[in-house]
């Protein structure tokens, strides 16, 4: 719902107040192994371990999280009911979008910095041109159909 400016604006207000916080990254690789929900719960227990002081409460957008390390709310539709997940998704959303400015300099041809890989016309004209990349989740109904067809990116 925010421009890249006003995320890049919120994210850099959230920096000044100095709140701990943690990014962490999921592979292509390891959403395929363990499905999008076991990656997502999977990662918000590292997030959540790896931070200074570890908290004693948090808040989850959606999903419970077995074996977190601290008590936690599962809110449905959170970045819409709750200011601190709404700031998180800001975070992340910039973060990823910073991971695929860098992915689209090792891969210019797929044009990532311009779609983030979103499923735009772009995108998928690219993979149908270019094929996938080790950051194609192959478990991904629409990757899962143009990896049958397709061969290794180069």
């Amino acid at each position: 719902m925010l421009s890249a400016s006003q995320r890049r604006t919120i994210a850099d207000a959230i920096a000044d107040l100095d709140i701990p916080s943690s990014i962490v990254e999921v592979s292509a690789g390891e959403i395929d192994a363990i499905g999008l929900a076991g990656a997502n719960q999977h990662a918000l227990r590292r997030a959540v371990h790896e931070l200074p002081p570890p908290p004693d409460h948090a808040l989850a957008d959606c999903f419970q999280v077995p074996e977190l390390n601290c008590t936690h709310d599962a809110i449905v539709r959170g970045d819409s009911a709750s200011v601190s997940i709404a700031l998180a998704s800001i975070i992340a959303k910039l973060h990823r979008d910073e991971v695929m400015t860098r992915i689209g300099d090792e891969y210019p041809d797929w044009a990532f910095s311009a779609h983030k890989g979103y499923g735009t016309a772009l995108h998928h004209e690219r993979l149908i041109r270019h094929g996938l990349t080790a950051y194609h989740r192959r478990s991904f109904a629409p990757i899962a159909r143009l990896a049958e067809h397709e061969p290794p990116a180069s």
